[in-house]
């Protein structure tokens, strides 16, 4: 039969940390520190299980349970001495929530459960202090009421407040037990005009309730939307503990406190924490009083004149200390307490991992594997990947007093301050000048490139998390907030609005890319640190790892972002970034407007030498690191200009009129691009553009080897392939140019000729296809929008309906389906390499960057993942991670 109930205390316990998953981490934790022999209230945990088979079967507890708890309430009894309910010796309880995974302040709590008017009395008589026996009792009406019963905090809260108020009292402590006499009866009293019934009075009545509710928490709100933040499966359940209560309100040698085993903001080793004497826990985490400070060194350097819990309790701290030293080194991590002391003696109510910034973690870990308290390989482990993006890019001040005017997705992290401006010319002229501007769009395109890269961050109105606007953000080392509905933008007027607020062209915001807000002014700001700590994990992270990372950037800039990240090659290198600089976007139109193949050569000659360049430029960067170039992509009429100043312009160019300018732009329009003439399409019906493409990459490396005595090594990636043919005809190509290049300058060009796998017929198609490919690169942003035929840019209009009715656990645009499209992936894999065993492969899509997606990479067996710049230490340490769990 199933056990129910895990009994804890007296030295012994059930179970252990192995038993986390059924007794949840409080449970686990309380019977671990129990048998560690560490003053623990005795107590038992209602398992994980039981919430499970409650849900199950509609609410309903499971047979047995009922004679698991009775039988488990008479060995408490037994153990402290007391007896549930007895007027003359009352035993009473605290019920509290327990997930595996901690859930701080999402589930509900009961304290000073069992007392009624007899029990009471019975407790004032035992402790010698009727105050605190009647200050207990009305604790324990008001958190019932509140978490079992259904009446508002609130209520009871304005009945203290007009009683102190009549009286000229300021604080609950100058509350008399006769006080407390006249208005336990109002508060019961409140109860049942609220109700309809009056307070419950027997204490098992009481103790079922308080399980109910916190078993019923477990699906409120707020435990529900913290579990969907952080990946919290809702059937692991919470486990409810009951405990005996121990009393930090019976007088002045009595406290309650939180500490910490270091400080969780910066990770700097000292006890950090606060703690209130004659008080109970809710008192410290309400905020009713002013909590005092644990230690003196904390007291001082927060200039208190309240006496610390070292100061005011010598030898209490004294032990407190050896506790903390004890259960760190026990659980090798940093520990969250809670702790009380009733009349001079200590007791410890709880032990966790506690929570942390990125910052804390970082240094934590390093620090206690330079302690040798864990190996380099358990600190690799113990920070999360995703938080790394906190510690690379500015961020502003907690200190800072945030006026949020709008938010939206929080689409590349850091922050930044500027000056609004709403079109790309107008924050490339600001930037010029000097100015800080950010850029704020309806939506960005292609042709928007160079005001991103002028302005500090971006915002736009519409789109996702993997829009135009998000991933060049990314790209780029901006801060992004995008899908941003609350702003309506008046271009016209240049000024947008939201919420009842108006910003004019030229005032001052903020962004933060990491949380999705939009605020007024200018915040202060924090500079990220990127060596010590953090370059002493990397390295360990890179011992460690299996996989390569490189980086999708195509401007010198950005490389060398990414290269001081540690990138070990390109991944993506997007050419059609490069066609909309200033200097050829006239070149690239003229060639794209050309009737003939003769009028498109002649164009794409003046393109060619600038094609060199950047790639030359990279090349000298990247050094011998492999560079994976994508041939252009994007279909034509994307370049083409779209609001009447830029084709009147154009037209004057180009000597066409306007008129003519249009039809042509409009005879290239298409219905839905994305699957149209763009790609390897657009290679195989004007050749000219992958030849002289191909050629300025190889040119670019005879320039650069003749230069340096380094030989560049290009990747040349043809895209959208779907049938293997398309590749042949296009390869045979390209190398028909690296043989004539080799001829004119003697430097034979070293290269691979690969496809970008974006198209779920490629991947099925892959041992095709591998006939005629050196590498593949998985282009995991396309493939997801053809596998589940959805815009990345418009499924953010309806993506948060699918993630609230759970129809995907996550946007499949930031983490990878690794059911769907994952199988694609797989099933290239296999029969890629069945073909071609020596068959190179890796993924650039946005997926790159994200842990979990890195998770399913190492999996599969890639060689590398590639990233944004920004995101290459996360990738970096995701892979390692990756890697340890593989091993495991």
């Amino acid at each position: 039969m199933a056990k129910w109930v895990y009994a804890f205390g007296g030295g012994t316990a059930d179970g252990d940390r192995e038993d986390r998953d059924l007794l949840g981490g409080k449970g686990a934790n309380l019977a671990e520190m129990a048998t560690l022999g560490l003053p623990v209230p005795p107590g038992f945990t209602l398992t994980t299980a039981v919430c499970t088979a409650f849900y199950d079967n509609d609410r309903q507890y499971p047979d047995g349970l009922t004679d698991e708890v009775e039988a488990a309430l008479a060995d408490l009894e037994t153990k402290v001495g007391k007896a549930f309910g007895d007027p003359a010796n009352p035993l009473l309880v605290s019920v509290r929530s327990g997930a595996r995974a901690s859930m701080p302040g999402m589930m509900d709590t009961v304290l000073n459960l069992g007392l009624n008017d007899e029990t009471a009395e019975g407790l004032a008589k035992l402790s010698g202090d009727r105050r605190f026996a009647l200050d207990s009792y009305r604790r324990f009406i008001t958190m019932y009421s509140d978490v079992v019963l259904g009446v508002p905090h609130s209520t009871f809260e304005e009945l203290l407040e007009r009683f102190k108020e009549d009286r000229d009292y300021q604080l609950d402590t100058e509350v008399t037990a006769e006080d407390w006499a006249a208005l336990i009866p109002e508060y019961k009293q409140a109860v049942e005009s609220e109700l309809g019934q009056p307070f419950p009075t027997d204490p098992r009545d009481q103790l079922w309730g308080a399980i109910g509710a916190v078993f019923g928490s477990w699906m409120n709100d707020r435990a529900i939307t913290y579990r969907r933040m952080y990946d919290i499966p809702a059937s692991w359940g919470t486990a409810v503990n009951v405990q005996a209560m121990v009393f930090g309100n019976m007088g002045e040698t009595s406290a309650t406190g939180v500490a910490f085993t270091r400080d969780p903001s910066t990770g700097e080793t000292g006890r950090y924490g606060e703690f209130l004497i004659n008080a109970q826990g809710e008192d410290v985490v309400a905020g009713i009083r002013t909590p005092q400070c644990l230690t003196k060194a904390m007291r001082e350097k927060m200039h208190d004149r309240q006496p610390s819990m070292e100061e005011a309790m010598p030898e209490v701290y004294a032990e407190l200390e050896r506790v903390f030293e004890k259960l760190e080194h026990h659980y090798r991590d940093m520990q969250d307490i809670e702790f009380t002391v009733e009349q001079g003696r200590l007791w410890m109510l709880q032990t966790r991992n506690g929570k942390r910034t990125a910052r804390a973690a970082l240094k934590i870990a390093v620090d206690m594997a330079d302690e040798g308290l864990i190996s380099e390989e358990e600190a690799v482990m113990r920070v999360d990947p995703g938080a790394l993006d906190q510690l690379l890019h500015p961020t502003i001040d907690e200190s800072y007093e945030r006026d949020v005017i709008a938010r939206g997705l929080p689409a590349s992290p850091g922050a930044a301050t500027g000056a609004a401006v709403f079109d790309a010319d107008e924050a490339e002229r600001r930037a010029k000048l000097g100015d800080r501007v950010i850029l704020v769009r309806v939506e960005t395109s292609p042709e928007d490139i160079h005001g991103m890269h002028a302005a500090q961050a971006i915002v736009t109105a519409r789109g996702g998390m993997t829009s135009h606007a998000a991933v060049v953000a990314r790209g780029m080392g901006r801060p992004c907030v995008s899908g941003a509905g609350d702003i309506k933008i008046d271009a016209a007027n240049k000024r947008f609005s939201a919420k009842g607020r108006t910003v004019s062209e030229g005032e001052m915001i903020t962004v933060d890319g990491a949380t999705g807000e939009v605020l007024a002014g200018e915040a202060t700001m924090i500079k990220p640190e990127l060596s010590g700590d953090f370059a002493k994990l990397m390295t360990w992270a890179d011992r460690t790892r299996r996989m390569k990372v490189r980086t999708n950037a195509e401007t010198p800039a950005d490389v060398q972002t990414a290269v001081d990240f540690g990138a070990e090659g390109i991944g993506l290198c997007r050419t059609e970034h490069m066609f909309f600089d200033a200097d050829r976007i006239a070149a690239v139109r003229e060639m794209i407007l050309s009737d003939s193949q003769d009028g498109r050569v002649k164009a794409l000659a003046k393109i060619l030498p600038m094609q060199r360049e950047d790639f030359a430029s990279i090349f000298r960067i990247m050094g011998e690191r492999p560079c994976t170039i994508r041939l252009l992509d994007p279909p034509l009429h994307e370049f083409l200009p779209h609001e009447e100043d830029d084709v009147a312009a154009v037209a004057e160019a180009t000597g066409l009129s306007a008129t003519a300018l249009m039809e042509r732009a409009q005879s290239l329009n298409e219905t839905n691009p994305m699957l149209g003439h763009r790609g390897c399409r657009l290679g195989i019906t004007y050749p000219e553009i992958y030849e002289m493409q191909a050629r300025a990459i190889f040119e670019a490396q005879a320039q650069v080897e003749k230069e340096t005595g380094i030989k560049p090594v290009a990747e040349v990636m043809i895209p959208l392939v779907a049938v293997a043919r398309e590749l042949e005809i296009l390869k045979a190509r390209i190398e028909a140019v690296a043989r004539d290049v080799e001829s004119e300058t003697g430097k034979a060009p070293e290269y691979l000729i690969g496809t970008m796998i974006e198209l779920p017929r490629a991947a099925l198609r892959a041992g095709d296809i591998a006939a005629h490919a050196e590498f593949f690169s998985f282009g995991t942003n396309d493939l997801t929008q053809t596998t589940f035929g959805l815009s990345r840019d418009d499924a953010g209009k309806f993506l948060a309906a699918y993630l609230e009715a759970q129809i995907f656990d996550k946007d499949p645009f930031v983490s990878l389906d690794q059911e769907g499209v994952g199988d694609l992936i797989r099933i290239g894999v296999e029969r890629g390499r069945a073909s071609r065993s020596e068959l190179k492969l890796g993924i650039c899509g946005e997926h790159g960057g994200d842990p979990a997606s890195i998770g399913f990479c190492e999996g599969v067996g890639l060689d590398y993942v590639s990233c944004s710049p920004y995101r290459v230490p996360v990738a970096r340490l995701a892979a390692a991670q990756a890697a340890l769990r593989a091993k495991s």
